[in-house]
């Protein structure tokens, strides 16, 4: 089956974002295929590149990113959630030298996510 998956929960504070990661990984383990993973409202502090855990905690944002790298899943960030919340790339910035969207994450509109939703067979949302 094809998946797109929607990530409203933030990076930290709430589990969501972490079942997110974690069914995805299931996911692709049980050969099912992943187009895109869409984080928007809280979600997109997942992009946010100023994120920094402490030593004992896990960094869920290298696990998306590895995550994306080694399966060539995007992960995209709303791109009003994300400038409503601080997170901006050279293209979203007031000031281009300002930017603060973590490696492997792009900003993207609801149309992108909106025409993967309607060629998947099921959109999953936590």
């Amino acid at each position: 089956m094809n998946y797109v998956i929607a990530v409203k929960s933030p990076i930290y504070g709430k589990q969501g974002a972490y079942s997110a990661y974690q069914f995805a990984e299931t996911l692709i383990k049980k050969g099912h295929t992943i187009t895109q993973i869409f984080f928007f409202q809280e979600g997109v502090t997942n992009g946010n590149d100023f994120v920094y855990p402490a030593n004992d905690e896990i960094n869920l944002q290298q696990y998306w990113q590895v995550f994306s790298k080694k399966n060539a899943i995007p992960l995209h960030l709303c791109v009003a959630a994300s400038q409503r919340r601080g997170i901006v790339d050279k293209m979203t910035a007031n000031n281009r030298a300002k930017q603060n969207l973590a490696e492997g994450f792009t900003i993207a509109g609801l149309g992108e996510f909106m025409a993967a939703v309607l060629k998947s067979d099921r959109l999953i949302t936590l």
